[in-house]
C-alpha cells in the first residue's frame, strides 16, 4: 500500500507540482457530512488526504481542530465508524494515499498491533502518532512493518542528529517536518527556519518531505514549496469552514472546495497567484 505515496510523489515531481494533504477530523460535524466533505476534497483535487480518529485529548493541536474533535464525539462517531468511514473511502478512491493522524492512547486502548492491522485492512496507507516520541517507537513501528502501514515521524528543525539520522533510517513514505513550535492552528507566527533542516535530510535522503502546522494560504505554499519541500498539509483552515457555517452543509461544502481548489492551483510551480 505504500507504493501509493511512491507514485503520487513520483507522478507530482514529473510536473513540478507539490503534494496537497488536506486534513480533516473523521466524523466532524458528524458521520454523514464528515464523508460528503473528504469525497468533495478528493474529488476537487487532494493529491493524498489525511484523517484524525476523534479523541477528547488532543495535545498537539489548537482549538479549532480540538473543537473539531468534540463535534465528532459529540455524535457519537466511534473508532469502529472511524475505521468503516475509512474502508469506504478507500473502496471509492483506490489509489489516493490515505493516512491516519492519532493519539498513542487511541493505539494502546485498541492493542498496538490490532490498531494497525485495522488500519491494514481498512486501507490505509500511513500512520502519524502524534505524542510518540522516536524514543518509544519501536513497538509500534514493528506492527507497522508487519501490517504494512507506514509509519511517519515528526520531524521538528532543532532535532539532534541522533534523532534525525534514526527518523530517516526509518522512515519510508514521507517525512512531516514542523513550521513551528506549538499546536495546529492558522497562524504563523514564530516559524522555524526550514531551509536548514531540508538541506541537511536531503544531503543523504531523497525521502519527500512535507511541511505541516500553521498553513493557510497560496503565498505559504509557494514559499515552502520554493524550498524543495514535495508537500503540504493543512487542517485548521479548513476545519474552520465547518466550525463557521456548522448549520449550512451546502455552504461548508463550497467554502472548503474553494480553498482546495486554489491551495491545488498554488502547488503548481508555474501558477501565479493573482
Amino acid at each position: 500500500m505504500k507504493d501509493r505515496y511512491l507514485k503520487i510523489f513520483r507522478k507530482l515531481k514529473m510536473h513540478s507540482e507539490g503534494c496537497l494533504i488536506p486534513f480533516v477530523v473523521l466524523g466532524d460535524p458528524n458521520f454523514d457530512i464528515s464523508l460528503n466533505i473528504i469525497c468533495n476534497i478528493i474529488e476537487n483535487g487532494a493529491d493524498a488526504i489525511e484523517v484524525g480518529i476523534p479523541f477528547s485529548d488532543p495535545l498537539a493541536d489548537g482549538p479549532i481542530i480540538q473543537n473539531a474533535n468534540l463535534r465528532a464525539i459529540s455524535s457519537k462517531v466511534t473508532v469502529l465508524k472511524c475505521f468503516n468511514m475509512i474502508k469506504y473511502i478507500r473502496k471509492k478512491y483506490p489509489n489516493i494515499p490515505i493516512g491516519l493522524l492519532t493519539y498513542s492512547n487511541l493505539v494502546f486502548a485498541n492493542g498496538i498491533n490490532n490498531f494497525y492491522k485495522k488500519c491494514y485492512l481498512c486501507g490505509l496507507d500511513s500512520i502519524l502518532i502524534v505524542d510518540l516520541p522516536i524514543e518509544e517507537c519501536t513497538p509500534f513501528y514493528k506492527s507497522s512493518k508487519k501490517n504494512d502501514v507506514s509509519q511517519i515521524f515528526i520531524c521538528p528543525p532543532d532535532i539532534n542528529d541522533k534523532f534525525l539520522k534514526k527518523i530517516v533510517e526509518i522512515s519510508k513514505s514521507y517525512i512531516y517536518l514542523l513550521s513551528r513550535p506549538g499546536v495546529t492552528g492558522i497562524d504563523n507566527n514564530n516559524s522555524f527556519n526550514i531551509k536548514g533542516i531540508c538541506n541537511k535530510i536531503k544531503k543523504f535522503s531523497s525521502i519527500p518531505l512535507v511541511q505541516g502546522f500553521g498553513i493557510h494560504s497560496s503565498k505559504q505554499i509557494k514559499k515552502i514549496l520554493k524550498l524543495k519541500i514535495d508537500g503540504i498539509v493543512c487542517g485548521s483552515i479548513i476545519v474552520k469552514q465547518i466550525e463557521k457555517y456548522l448549520n449550512n452543509e451546502n455552504k461548508i461544502i463550497k467554502k472548503i472546495n474553494n480553498l482546495i481548489v486554489k491551495f491545488k492551483n498554488s502547488t503548481r510551480k508555474n501558477y501565479k497567484i493573482l
